[in-house]
């Protein structure tokens, strides 16, 4: 793949940060993506959309003993 299903534009590889949620819980990771040089649209490796799917199911289930603690987020009503 080289051009963006969306707007035929050239894709480069970059490192890109993503968010990762689940279970109210949220992990970012820099991965490798391809993104499209005109419209920033990412397209994942398949091994690393299954890392999402990892985190998203270790989050769920609050096995996060191996996820380094940042900070903490509240909400506000």
């Amino acid at each position: 793949m080289n051009k963006c299903f969306f707007c035929s534009g050239n894709l480069g590889e970059k490192q890109v940060t993503e968010i990762v949620r689940g279970g109210g819980n949220t992990a970012t990771l820099k991965v490798k993506a391809l993104v499209c040089q005109c419209c920033d649209e990412r397209y994942y490796h398949t091994d690393v959309v299954r890392q999402f799917e990892e985190i998203k199911a270790k989050l769920k289930t609050q096995k996060t003993e191996d996820f380094k603690l940042v900070g903490q987020a509240f909400e506000i009503y």
